[in-house]
């Protein structure tokens, strides 16, 4: 068995500091790279922080925290991060393009047999098996938000992606505290965000037709099928920017008009209210 020991994460942002906290509590070595040192600044504050509650609480130890933080360590240099390690992590922007980019230097930077894996909830790895040379090692390791706090994870396999990287990621994820499901086919949003697209056209088709309010769809998620949270308040707490260019990208492969970002999220994307990240989304997060 392919033995994961030291990880490398590319994007500091909410999801890969989330991926990063989680794999060293859970005591594997991890290097954070993000090109902005001010995203990477908030990132390490935010794990400062999460620690530091979480000893409050009772939850770990003042030494297991410790511990995490010295597993750690920060970089602006991608090539660093990735020099030396077992399983690459990429957490950036959901643009092909600048992804694809990514994994052009992954190939070149990290170790040829290192496992080399996106976080991405849509675009497959398939999109980077023609810039790598052993696309064998390639599939989505796909966490959910919050990332320390939910228990899936999705691994998803192409027809490029070998039983020996499926297996080394079934390994990992548990050795996180994880659950995972298999994916056996890279299909457009794989399983869990397809149910959810689902959930959410069902929405907008009832906000759009004036059949209720976003707060009273979301209230009766929540109090009529025991939902967590409706799918606008999910919509805040996952972006609405990431919603808007999912969207998007479904709209321009089909051409299809009902594959359009519905009106309502494309009035807040355009105006910046992406959700709880930027303090305002379908709600106001800044009262």
């Amino acid at each position: 068995m392919f033995a994961i020991k030291n990880v490398g994460i590319v994007g500091s942002g909410t999801m890969g500091r989330q991926i990063a906290l989680n794999s060293a509590i859970n005591g594997f070595t991890v290097a954070l790279a993000d090109q902005s040192p001010d995203a990477l600044a908030m990132a390490k504050k935010w794990c400062n922080d999460y620690l530091v509650k979480s000893v409050e609480k009772g939850r770990i130890k003042q030494t297991e925290a410790n511990a995490a933080l010295s597993h750690i360590c920060w970089t602006q240099s991608v090539e660093q991060a990735v020099k030396d390690v077992d399983l690459v992590v990429e957490a950036i922007i959901e643009k092909p393009e600048i992804k694809k980019e990514l994994f052009t230097n992954l190939n070149k930077w990290a170790p040829k047999g290192a496992l080399l894996t996106s976080n991405s909830s849509y675009i497959p790895s398939s999109s980077y098996k023609d810039v790598v040379d052993n696309p064998s090692r390639l599939a989505n390791l796909h966490y959910f938000n919050p990332a320390m706090r939910m228990e899936l994870v999705e691994i998803v396999r192409g027809e490029h992606t070998a039983n020996d990287t499926v297996a080394a990621l079934k390994e990992f994820v548990t050795a996180n505290k994880k659950i995972c499901i298999l994916v056996n086919k890279e299909i457009e949003g794989f399983v869990v965000n397809r149910l959810l697209r689902a959930m959410q056209d069902e929405g907008y088709y009832l906000l759009e037709n004036g059949v209720a309010s976003f707060s009273d769809i979301d209230l009766g998620a929540e109090k009529g099928l025991n939902w967590p949270m409706g799918p606008f308040r999910l919509m805040d707490l996952t972006g609405l920017d990431l919603n808007y260019y999912n969207r998007q990208k479904k709209y321009e492969q089909t051409g299809l008009i009902e594959d359009r970002p519905p009106q309502e999220l494309v009035k807040r994307f355009e105006k910046g209210e992406y959700g709880r990240k930027s303090g305002k989304g379908w709600y106001n997060y800044l009262k």
